[in-house]
């Protein structure tokens, strides 16, 4: 998406609904910043795809938030990540499920799930391709 709101829902329920959705995806997405086991990325896109169907002003809150704006708007235009984003994930992804493995988790069933995702996260992350330095001045 360019920015545009691409489709407005015509019920005020529908749009009320997806506003809710939006605001409540953005909040786990927030919250899984600092809990490795919700996606923060998935869930900000899918604030960024609720918004888009139901509050433009939202929307273009959220894609040109200082914050998190760009990284979405990378993401999901295919630009991929710059390498200290992908760095800076993938350390705190391991610190914090190391940290909870070790201090908070005593079954082993639980601790290999979570190593599980873990890798997988890793492996996603690693996977996306570097950002193009000439989308530097896109920002």
């Amino acid at each position: 998406m360019n920015g545009a709101c691409p489709h407005k829902p015509r019920s005020r329920a529908v749009r009320w609904s997806l506003l809710f959705a939006g605001t409540l995806s953005l909040g786990l997405g927030l919250f899984g910043i600092f809990v490795p086991v919700l996606p923060t990325t998935p869930l900000l896109l899918l604030a960024a795809a609720c918004y888009a169907r139901s509050s433009q002003r939202f929307y273009c809150w959220l894609i040109n938030n200082r914050l998190f704006g760009a990284y979405i708007r990378s993401y999901r235009e295919g630009r991929g990540l710059p390498l200290k984003v992908r760095a800076f994930t993938i350390i705190m992804l391991w610190t914090t499920i190391g940290l909870t493995i070790m201090v908070f988790i005593d079954e082993h069933w639980l601790r290999g799930l979570l190593l599980v995702i873990a890798l997988a996260v890793t492996v996603h992350v690693a996977s996306l391709k570097p950002k193009d330095r000439r989308d530097l001045g896109r920002e």
